[in-house]
């Protein structure tokens, strides 16, 4: 049966909506889940039937957000330490943390060390396109200064990804830049560009709105610029559903049509939210660690749970190694 590591503690709102989560998934799917985090509050939150389904790993720690990514090295006493040792050691086939990022990304980097051949993982999330699809974005964090061949790798891994998981035949990257032409972008886009044209499924440059309604299922930049367009994407669609709340509360006509649009709200507030895809996975690393929003509620935690269970049930660590090894890094030509 596969094992899935759930940081238990690591979350904003503590050990409750995670416990949760984990409860809701076992609802659905069947696997062992090991919760590691204070034992006693954990029990306190498992029902009867469900404690012999569960194993709890103790931990006397908590990194919290406020402390450096770069603690967590020397804390072992802490949750998210406890939890990546166990995917280290082989004990658990993915793992699935709410907690600090930084540290869950340093600790993965780190500890559990990446796959052959890659040279630095990504964090990958999922855009909603208009024709109901999604758009798989890295990296959007773990990488913020960039150099063409990391680019190139990102597309791999993401490409990996988007077939084995979310079940894309042949997904097709597009490049971020300022520009569809081929002659747009900075010097390292520029790099990679080149670097990219050896994949039979690059179609190119893509500018920002190509995201959500564009032809490409993978779309690749840095980690600066892909933070950024993940919290400008959350702050837009926050500000649609406070623009829609506020105005159909201010006229009959607007709250009329609402309310005969109401199947429509509520399938875009459903694209949007977090909760339905449950984290991002930090591709290249040598397991499934899925890294949940700090807020997280049970609904993101059992969505998070599932994604780590489809990573290590299609293998995706194997295939990103192959796919790498496909392409070994040849320096691009500067005419």
């Amino acid at each position: 049966m596969v094992k899935i590591a759930i940081d238990a503690m690591g979350g904003d709102h503590g050990a409750s909506p995670i416990v949760a989560g984990v409860i809701e998934s076992l609802k659905e799917k069947s696997y062992k889940p090991i919760l590691v985090g204070d034992e006693k509050e954990i029990l306190s939150l498992l029902p009867k039937g469900f404690k012999d389904k569960i194993s709890i790993v103790n931990s006397t720690d908590i990194i919290s957000m406020s402390d450096l990514a770069t603690d967590a090295l020397k804390r072992k006493e802490s949750s998210i330490y406890k939890a990546i040792e166990l995917c280290k050691n082989g004990e658990v086939s993915g793992l699935v943390s709410a907690g600090h990022s930084g540290a869950s990304m340093s600790l993965a980097t780190v500890r559990v060390g990446r796959i052959k051949g890659v040279i630095r993982p990504a964090i990958a999330t999922l855009m909603p396109k208009t024709d109901g699809r999604n758009c798989l974005v890295l990296d959007v964090g773990a990488n913020v200064d960039c150099k063409a061949e990391h680019l190139f790798q990102f597309a791999l891994m993401g490409e990996v990804y988007a077939n084995n998981v979310l079940k894309i035949a042949n997904p097709k990257i597009g490049l971020l830049s300022n520009g569809e032409e081929d002659s747009k972008g900075n010097d390292i886009t520029k790099e990679a560009f080149k670097l990219l044209m050896q994949l039979p499924n690059f179609k190119g440059n893509v500018e920002g709105n190509d995201i959500f309604n564009g032809d490409v299922d993978v779309v690749v930049c840095d980690g600066f610029v892909g933070n950024i367009v993940l919290k400008t994407s959350e702050g837009v669609a926050e500000s649609i559903r406070g623009f829609l709340k506020k105005h159909t509360k201010d006229s009959v006509i607007a709250l009329t049509g609402a309310v005969l649009m109401k199947k429509v709200f509520a399938l875009l507030k459903k694209r949007v939210d977090y909760a339905e895809y449950g984290g991002a996975p930090l591709l290249g690393v040598n397991g499934g660690v899925i890294i949940s929003h700090g807020k997280s509620n049970p609904k993101a935690i059992k969505n998070a749970i599932f994604q780590a269970l489809r990573y290590a049930e299609k293998n995706v660590s194997k295939d990103i190694e192959n796919k790498i090894a496909q392409f070994p890094i040849k320096a691009p030509n500067k005419e």
